[in-house]
């Protein structure tokens, strides 16, 4: 593998402005860092006034040009703020609601609201809905994802697109009810360090409370998710990221950790033929991914950003379960996450199969221990489980109750250690007894129904192990 096992390359340095966007429309990847300008020649509509008082439904529609450029601090907490028409972009400042009353951001009343901008072929607006220091928010559609419609760019440098953007601390969001499709990236949350602001520096601050729920996201260019910051430092004097250790720091220079973001969770979402990673997620303090689908990912045959599932640098407390995950291209679950503070990382439950690489890879940090119990892994190109401990993850890692089926489809013969692969160190446990897994060179000898979901038919010699749809 040629990725980092300590965070992931950042794709892009997202910077949000209070006029308009710019981002280049280079191609880039994970060790490069994104140039972005600021350009305020092209300013949107500002909504000045506070609106009327008791007002519940607040409709707003796009300027001449389609676009949004809203200033959130006028509005106050329980507000609903309806956006109406076809909008190319929706840039939203401030906007700041309370626990017990989040401003809700949806389309109006029995339409169906449309944002972004399929003909962007780069210069600014480069993104199509982004949320700028906003807090104690609800976006998405009224009752349904066809209510709420992004689709991003289709042309030539659509990379560099963003089509939900959450910057500059916002947090405290609830994202459900959206479909999202084309374009650079499909949801990008996090927050860059910024020379001079303490805040942006970890363990100063946290970003808390991100929930994204019953979103369908598909043709993305990049990840479809991208949750967290990649960057294991980040070197302000520079303003690029690092990933080495401390002793690596150029001296002079002023390195800091980016803030993490507390208590996320990622539920009952479609992925679908995205060209990098499908639910990719870094520096995360208790993280719950669980009920999506996720297929078709990985189309650039890129293997930097190539899983299915990504639990990635700065991790802790994870728990990955009940996810469907299969037919993509690249790994269908990876784990980069780290032990510290004695951190748990469960992977539980889950379908995996179908795939061109491995199908579960672990490469985490500092003892990490993944408890990886009843998930059927089958089909994969390469081997079922691979533990790698080169990164410190030489803790014995937990491995009960797995139905492992069929590896190596790619090719190779199906020794022992094709069904759990160690390396540099990696180290496991098998469960004995109720908690034993089972291994199968063929999906006939497992005795699965391959057309529902692998669950296992009459007298299947899986017994208890592998995946239950629930």
């Amino acid at each position: 593998m040629t990725r980092s096992t300590t965070s992931r390359l950042s794709m892009y340095t997202f910077v949000s402005l209070l006029m308009a966007f710019i981002v280049t429309t280079e191609s880039c990847n994970k060790s490069e860092m994104e140039k972005a300008k600021p350009d305020n020649s092209k300013p949107g509509t500002t909504i000045p006034s506070k609106p009327p008082v008791n007002t519940t439904e607040i409709i707003i529609v796009p300027d001449k040009d389609g676009r949004l450029l809203l200033d959130g601090s006028v509005y106050k907490p329980g507000d609903v703020l309806a956006l109406k028409g076809i909008f190319t972009a929706v840039v939203i400042n401030n906007l700041k609601g309370s626990i017990s009353a989040p401003i809700t951001v949806k389309n109006a009343a029995g339409t169906v609201l449309k944002v972004g901008n399929p003909a962007w072929s780069g210069g600014s607006w480069a993104t199509a809905l982004s949320f700028v220091n906003c807090h104690y928010v609800k976006v998405g559609g009224e009752r349904s994802k066809s209510d709420f419609i992004i689709s991003g760019s289709t042309q030539a440098g659509k990379e560099a697109y963003f089509n939900l953007a959450l910057s500059q601390h916002s947090d405290n969001f609830e994202v459900s009810n959206i479909t999202i499709q084309n374009g650079g990236t499909g949801i990008w949350a996090k927050t860059e360090p910024v020379k001079g602001d303490a805040t942006t520096y970890y363990p100063n601050s946290y970003m808390e409370n991100l929930s994204i729920h019953d979103v369908s996201i598909s043709g993305t260019n990049n990840e479809a998710f991208y949750i967290g910051h990649t960057a294991l430092y980040w070197n302000l004097t520079t303003n690029t990221p690092y990933y080495g250790a401390p002793s690596g720091f150029t001296a002079g220079q002023q390195y800091v950790q980016p803030i993490k973001w507390r208590n996320v969770k990622i539920y009952n979402n479609e992925v679908s033929n995205g060209g990098a990673d499908g639910i990719q997620t870094a520096a995360i303090d208790r993280l719950e991914i669980y009920g999506n689908s996720v297929t078709s990912w990985g189309g650039q045959h890129n293997s930097g950003h190539n899983g299915g599932i990504l639990i990635g640098g700065r991790t802790t407390n994870t728990n990955v379960h009940d996810n469907y995950v299969h037919d993509g291209w690249g790994e269908l679950i990876q784990f980069y996450g780290s032990g510290e503070n004695g951190a748990t990382h469960i992977i539980h439950n889950n379908l995996l199969r179908d795939n061109q690489g491995d199908g579960v890879s672990l490469r985490g940090t500092d003892k990490a221990v993944v408890q990886i119990t009843n998930n059927t892994i089958a089909r994969t190109g390469g081997v079922s489980l691979r533990i790698n401990g080169y990164q410190g993850m030489t803790a014995p890692q937990i491995v009960n109750g797995n139905a492992f089926i069929q590896p190596r489809v790619n090719g190779g013969a199906i020794y022992p250690n094709a069904y759990i692969y160690t390396e540099n160190g990696g180290t496991y446990t098998e469960g004995t007894g109720v908690n034993a897994n089972t291994k199968f060179a063929t999906t006939d000898a497992a005795g699965v129904d391959i057309n529902n979901y692998y669950q296992p038919k009459a007298n299947s010699a899986l017994l208890t192990t592998g995946f239950r749809k629930i």
